[in-house]
């Protein structure tokens, strides 16, 4: 095989226990295609293809926790019960024997949770800190959504808390149990863990309200509770951002060292990769420096990072969403150029690698990249 153009995104990466033997990694993407939240044939299908066609690391789609209110649509995955489990085995198993190696996102949907879609659980909104949506009237998600959640609703107990926090742990646990290499946790975009640690929803004055380091203790104690289960070795990844769905424009931190408060606080906890979500992997995250977020979370922690957002595509998700056409692009040398300055160790491919499961592959030998076909996020292939 003619050597990569791109080789450096195929050397190996070594975080606990666990080797890599690239670079790039399929971004978390849920897809909605495990009735009553246990994944099928299909889904470890959909996994197992994504190994084959050379991703070093895969990381699932948003999984649920065993919490009644973590998730609306009936079928997203969940990281309990046995049927679930025995799936992800399924899947886990799939992944290993085409030599690739997977991860299980954990999520909590909180305030973004949408009632309406829970078959079992409509009369439940979601949980939130301090009750709180978010503010209203920024670029956020569509109006009809928004009036059916922007209602207060009463803040969580700190015995809620606490159990979210076990319920988290006990997932993790269940997973490494079935053989996932590492456990990843959403910790950005709006939902549960992120509304703790953005003042407009978190306005609680006890230990997990107040200043920076109080609003990062949620995601700290529940990393700590889930290391505590998986043993000091399981790598750790944590995927963080500053915008919100409730807000695009949102910020966790106005300059870096208050955006280090937070992210120091997880890396203290137990977190070995910061996952840095962004909507285009070549945007600044702070005036007077061209350094993406994850390159900022490396150099403010020093754990390793991985940055996202538009690779080897023409456009970002929300102008895919508002109908722009996703045509094929090879940034890579952007991206290269980024990597080899030290700004991250990991990529996330999304929709490229959704269109095509041997986008690693086709990177490895050269090939040209494939555009993107929308009509992939309606089918698992």
């Amino acid at each position: 095989m003619t050597e990569s153009k791109h080789g450096a995104l195929f050397t190996p990466l070594t975080v606990g226990d666990l080797t890599l033997k690239n670079r790039i990694v399929m971004a978390p993407m849920t897809r909605q295609f495990s009735a009553g939240g246990v994944p099928g044939e299909d889904v470890a299908g959909y996994y197992r293809r994504r190994a084959e066609g050379g991703a070093g690391l895969i990381v699932t789609e948003g999984t649920g926790i065993e919490d009644p209110e973590a998730l609306d649509s009936p079928a997203i995955p969940a990281m309990y019960g046995d049927a679930a489990l025995a799936g992800w085995k399924r899947v886990v198993d799939g992944v290993h024997a085409a030599g690739g190696r997977i991860f299980p996102q954990l999520w909590h949907q909180g305030a973004l949770r949408d009632a309406r879609k829970s078959p079992t659980h409509p009369h439940l909104p979601g949980r939130r800190p301090s009750g709180l949506w978010g503010p209203v009237g920024h670029h956020s998600l569509p109006k009809d959504y928004i009036d059916t959640v922007i209602s207060p609703t009463r803040p969580m107990t700190e015995e809620e808390i606490a159990d979210v926090v076990v319920a988290f742990a006990r997932a993790a646990k269940n997973a490494i149990k079935v053989g996932f290499d590492g456990i990843a946790i959403h910790g950005g975009h709006g939902y549960l863990i992120d509304t703790f640690f953005w003042h407009e929803t978190n306005c609680r004055n006890d230990r997990y309200g107040g200043g920076l380091k109080q609003r990062a203790e949620f995601g700290a104690e529940l990393v700590r509770a889930i290391r505590r289960e998986i043993g000091p070795d399981k790598p750790i990844m944590f995927r963080f951002s500053q915008h919100k769905q409730q807000d695009y424009y949102a910020r966790l931190g106005q300059t870096p060292d208050e955006l280090g408060v937070i992210l120091n606080a997880l890396g203290d906890a137990g977190v070995d990769i910061m996952d840095a979500s962004i909507r285009g992997f070549d945007t600044p995250a702070f005036e007077g420096s061209d350094l993406n977020l994850a390159g900022w979370a490396k150099k403010l922690t020093g754990k390793l990072s991985s940055t996202v957002g538009g690779i080897g595509l023409s456009n970002r998700l929300e102008e895919m969403f508002a109908g722009g056409e996703t045509k094929a692009l090879d940034n890579l040398d952007r991206v290269l150029e980024r990597f080899d300055n030290g700004e991250f160790d990991l990529i996330l491919v999304g929709r490229g690698m959704l269109g095509d499961p041997a986008w690693s592959d086709r990177v490895r030998a050269n090939a040209p990249l494939a555009p993107f076909d929308r009509a992939a996020l309606g089918r698992l292939t």
